[in-house]
């Protein structure tokens, strides 16, 4: 497979993730920069308040697609569309290969199920511990709904 993350999927991560030029811990306590770039970001820069550029941020966002369209490229088994491809990168991108490599929406997908089922399970993951208990966030319910309408755009 050779697709790549389409300027619309590319859309999604950058309005989802917002983009920050100066390190911070994410709403999981986890240091992160730019548009959700955590592999090169420590507590230390966190603290110092460490800033990077645009040109920075962009750079690190490529490197960040890059990994996760290997990983999709990887766990997809059917053809799809760049936008289709694009959609589950974003979906990845916010929840990580493992969570997409486990879960029913895959199966779904690598099972060329109808699409209606697809976006059953697609529009599930708007959820996220709040004090223990799995709560539908209004931002994940609005990323999930973007990157399915993406998807079924094909």
């Amino acid at each position: 497979m050779n697709n790549k993350t389409s300027p619309k999927a590319l859309q999604i991560i950058k309005a989802a993730e917002g983009c920050k030029l100066k390190a911070y811990l994410c709403p999981a306590n986890i240091p992160t920069i730019g548009y959700g770039h955590t592999k090169t970001v420590t507590l230390a820069d966190v603290k110092r308040g460490k800033p990077i550029t645009q040109n920075e941020a962009d750079r690190l966002l490529a490197l960040d697609l890059a990994e996760f369209e290997k990983g999709v490229a990887r766990l997809v088994k059917v053809p799809m569309t760049d936008n289709q491809f694009g959609a589950l990168v974003s979906f990845a991108f916010n929840l990580g290969l493992g969570a997409l490599s486990s879960s029913p929406l895959l199966k779904k997908i690598n099972g060329k199920a109808p699409i209606t089922e697809i976006g059953k399970s697609w529009l599930q993951w708007d959820k996220a511990r709040v004090k223990g208990v799995l709560t539908p966030l209004r931002g994940l319910t609005i990323r999930r709904k973007a990157e399915f309408d993406l998807f079924k755009s094909g």
